[in-house]
């Protein structure tokens, strides 16, 4: 679990009122709002702004004025103030009067999506909000079209700005089933590649094991321990270990192995050494192989695999929090983080500990994701809450829907991966 008691952060929450929230939250299909960033709190300047919104994705700007208008913009893409247009056909503008209720939103696409906006600040052309670092909207109708008086009233004075990540409602009735369907109906579309390769790492004690055994336990339809667990000081997994999940509940093909190694520990010849994450990372290190702290793995071991394929490298790299070691990790190993998972949330929260379904309306694990994001340099959405099985002696299913989405999440990571190959200027390895 990652150290909530180091998260010193004051309660900034929305201006928006109860209706004014269902209102914008109606456009996508009532997902749920992170607020990021508040003008009014965090300065009304394109710096602020990025600190608080940089590589978070997908957001939402809400501007306000003395009008009653509430109006802004939607994108996909990050924001990465590389002074360059974005591309994105997903994005839009939009508009609704806190005074005419009755009144339907006003939603405008991009009449060229090769310009949905432009990363220096948020700077979406037509609209442009804290326009020269101040509490004010630039608006020129062009790339999108609409009537000014329409999307703001004429009213350039902004009462209030804010930025929020989108986060999509986990379906908590008949969503197991269907993400079980999903799981299962994956597959890589290199031809080469039959399971994707998910490593975990993490801090010791962090719940890499836990998570492996959770998942095979979610699959098996009870709880179950393959791997060793524990709160020992020192890591527990020694060894370089592949874990295949047999097929069951209802699913015949499990698409991806997930891959345990050393923890990372403090101290000199402690825990998993970057050379070794490396060779794990390329396909170098076989089943079983054990780490010595004191010396990365040689070419002339005999679990050093020399030719490694496609199949064998890792196609997912995900972090795995438990206390605030963030620091010992290089920046080599951060770059190669698809997604973190945040372990034992229903322990520091008692809104979550009531009810799992809780998870994504609590304030406070809000804050603590908002945290690791801005300590690892994520996004919001690749902070993954979940709940491992520990002292249960059963199954249920609302920890199984929050497992298996992580799963869904890291397939999606695993996608990227591949997408990367068919890009010769981007190819990671």
């Amino acid at each position: 679990v990652y150290s909530f008691s180091k998260i010193i952060m004051s309660t900034v929450t929305s201006s928006l009122n109860k209706w004014q929230k269902k209102k914008l939250c109606s456009l996508f299909n009532h997902a749920n709002l992170s607020l990021l960033f508040k003008a009014s709190v965090h300065g009304y300047n394109a710096n602020a702004f990025h600190q608080k919104c940089n590589m978070q994705r997908p957001t939402v700007i809400v501007a306000c004025n003395e009008s009653g208008y509430v109006f802004g913009a939607f994108t996909c893409k990050d924001f990465l103030q590389t002074n360059q247009n974005v591309v994105d056909d997903k994005a839009f503008l939009f508009s609704f009067n806190d005074k005419e209720i009755k009144e339907d939103l006003l939603r405008v696409l991009s009449g060229n999506p090769q310009y949905a906006f432009t990363d220096t600040g948020p700077d979406f052309g037509s609209l442009v909000f804290l326009y020269n670092n101040s509490a004010s909207v630039y608006s020129n109708p062009g790339t999108y079209q609409f009537d000014p008086q329409q999307m703001h009233g004429n009213d350039l004075q902004l009462t209030e700005c804010e930025v929020s990540l989108l986060k999509e409602n986990v379906q908590w009735n008949s969503e197991r089933k269907a993400l079980l369907s999903i799981i299962s109906g994956w597959k890589p579309f290199v031809s080469s590649v039959k399971q994707a390769r998910i490593l975990l790492v993490g801090p010791v004690g962090a719940g890499k094991s836990s998570f492996f055994n959770s998942i095979n336990s979610v699959f098996k339809g009870y709880v179950s321990s393959q791997a060793n667990t524990g709160t020992a000081g020192t890591s527990l997994t020694i060894q370089f270990r592949t874990y295949y999940i047999k097929p069951g509940s209802g699913v015949s093909h499990v698409p991806f192995t997930l891959c345990d190694s050393m923890g990372l520990e403090e101290g000199l010849n402690t825990g998993l050494d970057v050379d070794d994450f490396a060779s794990i990372l390329k396909g170098h290190i076989q089943d079983r192989y054990q780490f010595n702290p004191s010396m990365p793995i040689q070419p002339d071991s005999p679990h050093f695999h020399k030719s490694p394929g496609l199949k064998d490298k890792i196609h997912c790299v995900v972090y795995v929090i438990d206390t605030c070691k963030v620091k010992l990790l290089s920046d080599k190993m951060i770059e190669k983080f698809a997604l973190v998972l945040l372990t034992k949330m229903d322990e520091t929260c008692p809104l979550v500990a009531g009810d799992l379904k809780n998870v994504y309306q609590s304030h406070y694990i809000n804050k603590v994701m908002q945290e690791v994001s801005a300590q690892l340099g994520v996004s919001l959405s690749a902070v993954v809450p979940v709940k491992n099985y520990c002292h249960e002696l059963e199954i249920d299913s609302q920890t199984d829907i929050l497992l298996l989405n992580a799963v869904v999440q890291m397939l999606r990571a695993t996608e990227g991966y591949f997408d990367d190959l068919y890009n010769p200027d981007e190819r990671s390895e």
